[in-house]
């Protein structure tokens, strides 16, 4: 099984480049960096995992950027994000980002899918909440447009583009609907969200882990009733902290990558963290 890590970045923590040549000299699959552009101070909605929310949330590096650095001084490490809010960013310019990271790093990225769950920042960037999950979906369709090998025209509900001369492409081909780099869609178990991964994307990245037991059949049905390869499904327990027990009951589940939670602190406990880990490798 492969072992990745996610860790909330921020102007605090470890530095990008120092985690990714660690991680990448431990024989760690890869790194996951989420994302928020901002908090609002003055906000209503509460933090999901309940009490106040951490300092973190409003410190996070930008992921694309930060990923760039990591990019850089590595040659094998996977790179992800975990995850890319699609309805905040214009879609052009989010294309083009994620297009030239997948380039510039020989098709190493994964982009993480999620729909968010702080309404006030969402509506700062002009996104109505109760159609944000109908806007993520346009806006990766529209996307697909500009990665498409022939200059490819999209016309959608929220947005549209010209067909355009779009470089650089994602490395890796379309493979059935799905275009562009390796996707991922985050987000609980539910008939919206599994019809969204078997739309769109290679797969799930599940939060935690928990109730894969109960989730993976259905969403297994869902995707053979898209007509999707079962063999090519793909799903990532994200943010988890890891057990021997818990590791050997993903690997039953047929579950080939894990992405294990740091610490969002510096060096020298990210770095005690990783050799925790270590024995999971």
């Amino acid at each position: 099984m492969r072992i990745a890590v996610t860790i909330f970045l921020t102007d605090e923590t470890i530095a990008p480049v120092r985690l990714a040549r660690e991680l990448e000299a431990r024989g760690f699959a890869g790194l996951y960096l989420p994302e928020h552009t901002h908090i609002p101070v003055e906000r209503t909605t509460p933090y999901p995992a309940g009490g106040d929310l951490p300092r973190e949330y409003g410190r996070t590096l930008d992921p694309f950027v930060a990923l760039g650095q990591a990019a850089a001084v590595t040659e094998g490490l996977g790179l992800g994000t975990g995850i890319t809010l699609v309805a905040q960013h214009d879609p052009i310019d989010l294309a083009k980002q994620i297009a030239t990271l997948d380039h510039l790093s020989g098709g190493r990225f994964t982009l993480g899918v999620g729909f968010g769950w702080n309404v006030e920042e969402a509506a700062d960037h002009g996104v109505a909440w109760r159609s944000r999950r109908e806007l993520t979906r346009d806006r990766m369709a529209l996307m697909r447009a500009l990665w498409a090998d022939e200059p490819t025209a999209y016309e959608g509900e929220f947005g549209s583009v010209r067909a355009s001369s779009a470089h650089p492409k994602p490395v890796q081909k379309p493979r059935g609907p799905v275009a562009g780099p390796r996707t991922l869609v985050g987000g609980a178990a539910g008939p919206k969200l599994f019809a969204h991964i078997a739309e769109y994307a290679d797969g799930w990245m599940p939060i935690g882990g928990r109730g894969l037991t109960e989730s993976l059949p259905v969403l297994r049905s869902v995707w053979a009733d898209a007509g999707r390869d079962p063999a090519a499904l793909q799903v990532v327990p994200y943010a988890v902290f890891p057990s021997a027990g818990k590791l050997a009951h993903y690997a039953e589940l047929g579950i080939e990558e894990v992405v294990v939670q740091l610490p969002p602190a510096g060096e020298a406990e990210v770095l005690g963290a990783l050799d925790g880990y270590a024995e999971y490798l």
